[in-house]
């Protein structure tokens, strides 16, 4: 005799890294944990030498102190940081300014030329020796010529990231161009696709994983480039703390400048991949492990 009962349904499996429902999401936990090992060890390594003095403590400052500086920095708590207490966000923010209108243009100017270079030849013929003839001179060579062109000021450190932000966003955007797989160019000519057509809808989005790559890594040359900029030629900004800091063996200001560059160039990629995310969200499928 039947008793109407049914066989259950199999439970369907839980997708990778998802927590249960109204869980906690311990695997985001673990990876804040594992990226923090570094660092801490570091950080523990570099206090236990300053505080035993195993090298000069006049040169080897302890993080403790440079974390009141730094705070003094921010905050102005103490005049620990002297002439710079409270003045963080002010240096902060003109450096950030000018890294934000240098690489705008900078990595727009590489992008478009880079776009022309790769999808024709004669403009590669045209353009590209030039271009890869300028490359490997280094940012630091500039540094005369901008501040005799444009003066002491923004200026020159502006012109200096127009030019650390060019030549990464050009070369990638050229690679990524030239590297699009014939079969979707060919498959899109199947299709009539027109020459306009074949551009923009076809090879810049398979190329901009790449193009973004380069502008990226050239969002990272700027801010060393308004550095350096900022310790020569300008009275303002991170850079200009940090050498002036340097001058006067203000070590503890000297580090906690130059852990602010780290922490605004980290912040500034994070944010960046953020506004890409959407868009690059099906090129980083398979990467996520």
């Amino acid at each position: 005799m039947s008793t109407g009962s049914q066989p259950a349904a199999p439970a369907e499996p839980i997708p990778s890294g998802t927590p249960p429902s109204g869980g906690f999401d311990f695997s985001r936990v673990r990876r804040v944990l594992k990226a923090l090992i570094v660092p801490l060890i570091v950080a523990a390594i570099w206090e236990f030498v300053a505080r035993n003095q195993l090298l000069s403590s006049s040169l080897f400052p302890s993080l403790t102190g440079v974390a009141k500086v730094g705070a003094d920095w921010i905050f102005g708590i103490d005049q620990s940081a002297l002439v710079y207490s409270g003045t963080w966000l002010q240096h902060a923010g003109a450096s950030a300014q000018r890294v934000l209108l240098g690489f705008a243009i900078g990595s727009l100017a590489g992008l478009s030329l880079g776009v022309l270079t790769g999808w024709s030849t004669f403009w590669r013929g045209l353009f590209d020796p030039m271009v890869q003839w300028l490359r490997p001179i280094p940012v630091t060579a500039w540094v005369p010529l901008s501040i005799i062109w444009f003066g002491i000021g923004a200026r020159p450190a502006v012109g200096l990231v127009v030019i650390g932000a060019f030549f990464p966003a050009y070369v990638n955007t050229v690679h990524g161009v030239m590297q699009v797989e014939d079969k979707l160019i060919r498959a899109a000519k199947m299709l009539g696709a027109s020459r306009r057509q074949l551009l923009f809808r076809v090879v810049l989005p398979a190329a901009l994983p790449t193009i973004t790559t380069g502008m990226r890594i050239g969002l990272g040359f700027s801010w060393m480039c308004v550095i350096v900029s900022e310790m020569l030629a300008v009275k303002s900004g991170i850079g200009y703390v940090l050498w002036d800091s340097y001058y006067f063996a203000n070590l503890d200001m000297v580090v906690a400048a130059m852990a602010s560059v780290g922490f605004l160039g980290f912040l500034s990629d994070k944010i960046f991949r953020l506004l890409l995310s959407a868009r690059l969200s099906w090129a980083d499928q398979g990467e996520r492990t």
